[in-house]
């Protein structure tokens, strides 16, 4: 029993840090344009305030983390499991791309066909860990409420700056 709990617990530290990581590495695309490109593009009165930005990715990630574990300790010897698991994390390598497409390339429009993309792969991330576990499902409903804003944010600034 004992093992059961620290293997669940280092899986879930893993799941967690996995999802952040992907925040991170967003991240190195993301700072050094705040300041600099995006700071003089024009955006919507709807545009959030920079510094809001940081915690609620954070927050985020984290539920992402959560529910990955929620998944991924059901076992990927599981065909459904492995499947949630593998569309989750290209779901991953979407969300990072997005910073890398609108704030390294300074792409507003690629980012914007982008993102239609990584909340496909959201959506069915959704429905597949649904069928696992609800409450992972239910996690990531913050998410893509979250990334459906960014979704007309990004269209906007695309808009307001070609």
């Amino acid at each position: 029993m004992q093992r059961s709990k620290i293997n669940n617990f280092l899986l879930l530290l893993s799941s967690i840090i996995i999802c952040q990581m992907a925040g991170i590495i967003g991240s190195v695309f993301t700072t050094p344009a705040i300041t600099t490109w995006y700071a003089n593009i024009n955006k919507p009165s709807f545009n959030p305030p920079n510094w809001l930005f940081a915690p609620v990715w954070t927050t985020l990630f984290l539920l992402m983390g959560i529910a990955l574990f929620l998944i991924w300790k059901k076992g990927l010897n599981r065909k459904d499991v492995k499947t949630a698991f593998s569309v989750f994390m290209f779901h991953l390598v979407l969300n990072t791309l997005w910073s890398i497409l609108f704030f390294g390339l300074k792409s507003p429009f690629a980012a914007f066909i982008e993102i239609i993309f990584l909340w496909i792969f959201i959506l069915i991330s959704i429905i597949l860990f649904f069928r696992i576990s609800k409450i992972a499902a239910y996690l990531l409903i913050p998410y893509i409420f979250w990334v459906s804003f960014a979704s007309v944010l990004n269209f906007a600034i695309w808009r307001l700056n070609i």
